[in-house]
């Protein structure tokens, strides 16, 4: 079979097609024959080495994908050939509490991912994908759509009515546009781009804030929200930005840190608001199995079509890493196979 690893992590050039034995299940696990696949920040990341510690040269990366059973190992129940799946990143993280194990099998980093033809998987972690929702939009959905609902639902405790605020119009924070308003709430959200506002403002942002015509973006949001704040902020920036995402808070609101766009702070950032508005703040890496199964029953229920900005063909995977690296995106960029 056709693999892409991830080499010695100097670039984006360090990615490489490779042929491999086609794979075979053992007990317990899946194999599946590759529909298509998503990228997240973070696969940038680690083809420039700059993810952590370094990885084996032979790791396939991507987390996000969907594709059909082929074959089934021994002791594996309740699925078919023929059906269509996807898992969460953490595949032995089923539910439950977060626990630092998890990071053992994560899809991409620490055990293969998708960028191949043929993906192996405990069966236990995959999920069917309802008839009604495509490949195109089950591929989004893993790390991007499990870490959203672990932000808003699981830790946000989102009620209808909430303003959600999210940062920047890449994969999880358009798609985050899309879930908060499906589940009632408001939402405002950021960019440099006034055309990128604009097909934010089409989707239903209630709030969009340029933040390179607005430094102090926090002091224009809450202007336009009449001093009001959000109730919960989506941080995909980071420390370079936090204290803005805390001005923008509304008294007792919920800031859920999962990113580090914005790069390293020069210093630390200035967190007295925390206390004075009474805030919480937490890390987030993304979420369980059983989050991701909230996701897509929501996504089936509501026939939410996640925005795919573009798509590259499997042979042509390096100009995917590089039209992301770009910026230029709004929403995913997606690999079909």
């Amino acid at each position: 079979m056709k693999a892409y690893e991830i080499g010695p992590q100097t670039g984006l050039n360090s990615l490489r097609l490779v042929e491999r034995d086609t794979l075979m299940p053992d007990q317990g696990e899946v194999a599946i024959k590759v529909h298509a696949a998503c990228l997240n920040h973070r696969d940038l990341l680690t083809l420039k080495g700059q993810y952590g510690p370094m990885k084996a040269e032979d790791r396939i990366p991507l987390s996000d994908g969907v594709g059909s059973v082929v074959a089934l190992g021994e002791n594996v129940s309740g699925i078919a050939t023929g059906q269509r799946v996807i898992a969460p990143n953490f595949v032995t993280w089923l539910g439950g509490k977060f626990t630092p194990a998890i990071f053992g099998q994560d899809l991409g980093i620490s055990r293969d991912g998708w960028l191949a033809e043929t993906i192996i998987l405990r069966a236990d972690a995959v999920i069917a994908v309802p008839d009604n929702v495509s490949d195109d939009v089950a591929a989004t959905l893993a790390a991007a759509g499990s870490t959203i609902w672990h932000c808003i639902s699981a830790f946000g405790g989102l009620q209808k009515g909430d303003l959600v605020l999210t940062l920047g119009t890449g994969g999880i924070s358009i798609l985050t546009l899309q879930i908060a308003k499906a589940l009632g709430a408001e939402v405002a959200i950021t960019s440099s781009s006034n055309d990128k506002l604009d097909r934010c403002k089409v989707m239903g942002a209630d709030y969009c804030v340029n933040y390179r015509d607005n430094a102090e973006w926090a002091t224009a949001l809450m202007t336009e929200t009449g001093g009001r704040g959000a109730d919960i902020v989506v941080d995909t920036a980071g420390l370079n930005s936090v204290e803005q995402s805390i001005a923008a808070c509304a008294p007792n609101g919920r800031i859920a840190l999962i990113g580090g766009l914005s790069g390293e702070p020069e210093k630390a950032p200035q967190m007295g608001g925390i206390i004075g508005k009474n805030l919480t703040l937490k890390g987030i890496t993304a979420g369980s199995r059983s989050m991701l199964c909230d996701v897509v029953d929501l996504i089936s229920r509501e026939n939410i079509e996640p925005l795919i900005d573009k798509k590259f063909t499997f042979d042509d995977a390096p100009a995917a890493f590089a039209y992301l690296e770009s910026g230029d995106h709004i929403g995913k960029v997606m690999i079909t196979f």
